[in-house]
């Protein structure tokens, strides 16, 4: 029995296990060069993005696999108009964000009626997005600069999406940050035992004393080690903000409300749960209009670190999240996966790629590492289903 326990606890945290240890082969490969503190914010930075989309694209992918081709393109175009907001017409940072959150939300309206209510399969209906916007958004930026790009963003839309919270010299200690990570550890021991007390007296299966105890001080050891090193390096990144905020927000509506698990009824057997009286129309219209606002926030924090809008802007973004899901645990058929499964994935994603960056590995070989990493997840994933047929 104790054999079986344990061969299930590594089967279920099998990714974060191959992330532990693909982060102690890079650890040794760069002679500790990815444990600088300024690793740490270049990981959150560098993928923020990955993190906010794959959160989007995990809501699509629940309700049996969909996906959406269309977001890199689309923050192709979102950061071209952006640029023409701000930049050009010199509009305040708040009116531009509004604007591009509401063309976000049109975009989503239409998306998700023509795939909810027309019937049009979603790659379909996002491929035309894929294949337009960013055709629009270089003729944009074409038209407004002529170099085709657009550069520098304000100031204050700088700060608000790549700057820091209490801000301090580099290598000077970040007190309020630290204390920010020990309120954030605490937090996550009294949720996990808050939980685990709450299922028990409800008679639902939980974990022991034992597995909380250890799950909840990893995971308050991971983030005070985070949040040290960040500590040393200027402080809290606001990208960081964004994509705990949101990752939190997605992971409660996933996990503790009912219209978050219809999501998983609808991708487990949408006719079944339809006659069951979900309403399957209105879940697949809220997928994407989900990853339409995701998208025009994944933008802010991508434009906003590069400072300016480009045409090569938000290029297999989409390939990128989709990656996250699917290594994250994500099934490819929907209907399995959660938002802490996709933020592994995207980690060790994000690891991987900053590994490969320190030691100067070939762009090629880098692609090439990308795609066994992805390949061999999804092998594991179909393995593991057979496994318990």
């Amino acid at each position: 029995m104790e054999k079986k326990s344990i061969s299930a606890i590594l089967k279920k945290n099998a990714m974060l296990i191959v992330l532990v240890l693909v982060y102690l082969f890079f650890l040794i490969l760069t002679k500790g060069g990815i444990f600088k503190p300024s690793s740490f914010t270049e990981l959150i930075n560098q993928n923020a993005y990955v993190y906010i989309l794959g959160t989007g694209m995990l809501m699509c992918m629940l309700t049996g696999g969909n996906i959406d081709l269309s977001c890199g393109a689309f923050v192709c175009l979102l950061g071209a108009l952006g640029g023409v907001f701000m930049i050009v017409q010199g509009l305040s940072t708040g009116v531009s964000i509004l604007l591009l959150l509401a063309i976000g939300v049109v975009y989503g309206v239409v998306l998700g009626f023509l795939i909810a209510y027309v019937h049009i399969p979603p790659w379909i209906a996002t491929l035309a997005g894929f294949l337009s916007f960013r055709g629009l958004g270089t003729s944009i930026l074409s038209a407004n600069s002529k170099t085709g790009s657009l550069a520098p963003f304000p100031v204050s839309f700088q700060n608000l999406f790549y700057g820091r919270v209490f801000p301090s010299e580099k290598g000077v200690f970040n007190w309020p940050c630290f204390i920010f990570g020990l309120l954030m550890a605490a937090l996550v021991v009294l949720v996990i035992f808050t939980t685990r007390k709450n299922r028990l007296a409800k008679g639902y299966e939980a974990d022991s004393m034992k597995s909380a105890a250890l799950k909840s001080g990893l995971g308050a050891a991971v983030i005070i080690l985070v949040m040290t090193r960040l500590s040393l390096d200027g402080g809290i990144p606001t990208t960081l903000l964004w994509v705990a905020g949101i990752v939190l927000i997605y992971s409660f509506i996933t996990s503790k409300t009912t219209i978050g698990r219809h999501f998983y009824v609808v991708g487990g057997n949408m006719e079944a749960a339809r006659l069951s009286g979900v309403n399957t129309r209105r879940i697949m219209f809220l997928a994407y209009l989900n990853m339409a606002i995701l998208t025009a926030i994944a933008t802010f924090t991508v434009v906003a670190r590069s400072q300016s809008a480009y045409a090569d802007v938000g290029k297999n973004f989409e390939m990128d999240a989709i990656s996250a899901c699917v290594v994250g645990g994500v099934s490819a058929s929907g209907g399995a996966g959660t938002v802490l499964g996709m933020v592994i994935g995207a980690t060790l994603i994000g690891v991987i790629n900053l590994g490969m960056s320190l030691i100067s590995l070939d762009a090629n070989y880098q692609r090439v590492v990308k795609g066994f990493v992805l390949l061999a997840a999804v092998v594991f994933d179909i393995l593991s289903k057979q496994k318990q047929k």
